[in-house]
């Protein structure tokens, strides 16, 4: 079996990883990716509170208006802000937020560390010091996927994106587990 790293990767020459391509591929690739998914889930998050939020609001003076269209309204709104709260419960947009935006940075210091040699890697060789980075960097990536399962299966909702791709990786890790 393979040594972290020493998988041979196209265009590399010699078959070896180096940290300057795992850094500028893979590392940076799930970085990227994990800022545009904690950034949409933020996103569908506050969508899904300000529609409670406003709605809720709304309802009672709707209630309280002697219009015919008042009533109607009242109820469109009710289930506007039942649907809202109710998929947010399913989905879990906050937790998926935490989730991807904690381990987006996490990757950023790890890279930090790695190049300043500071933290885990002072007094490491070169090798050494990046077998421990992607050691942590795959570590970091797994106990997300991990984490995204446990929120999504609380909340009685497991993705066929989360079931077909094992949380949803960005392209280039499924090309490479195809290959």
């Amino acid at each position: 079996m393979a040594e972290l790293g020493d998988a041979p990767e196209p265009g590399v020459q010699g078959g070896e990883m180096t940290p300057q391509r795992y850094i500028e591929t893979r590392l940076a690739q799930y970085q990227g990716w994990y800022d545009g998914k904690a950034t949409r889930m933020k996103a569908m998050h506050l969508r899904m509170r300000t529609v409670s939020v406003v709605g809720g609001a709304l309802v009672p003076v709707f209630v309280n208006l002697d219009l015919g269209f008042a009533r109607v309204t009242a109820t469109v709104l009710s289930v506007v802000v039942v649907a809202a709260v109710s998929l947010e419960s399913v989905y879990r947009y906050r937790e998926q937020w935490k989730n991807y935006r904690s381990t987006e940075q996490l990757l950023g210091h790890e890279r930090v560390y790695f190049e300043a040699k500071v933290g885990p890697y002072r007094d490491l060789g070169k090798r050494e010091a990046f077998s421990v980075l992607v050691a942590r960097v795959e570590k970091a990536i797994a106990n997300e996927n991990s984490a995204t399962l446990n929120v999504m299966t609380l909340g009685g909702q497991v993705t066929n994106d989360l079931q077909q791709h094992g949380g949803g990786v960005p392209g280039a890790r499924q090309e490479s587990e195809a290959s």
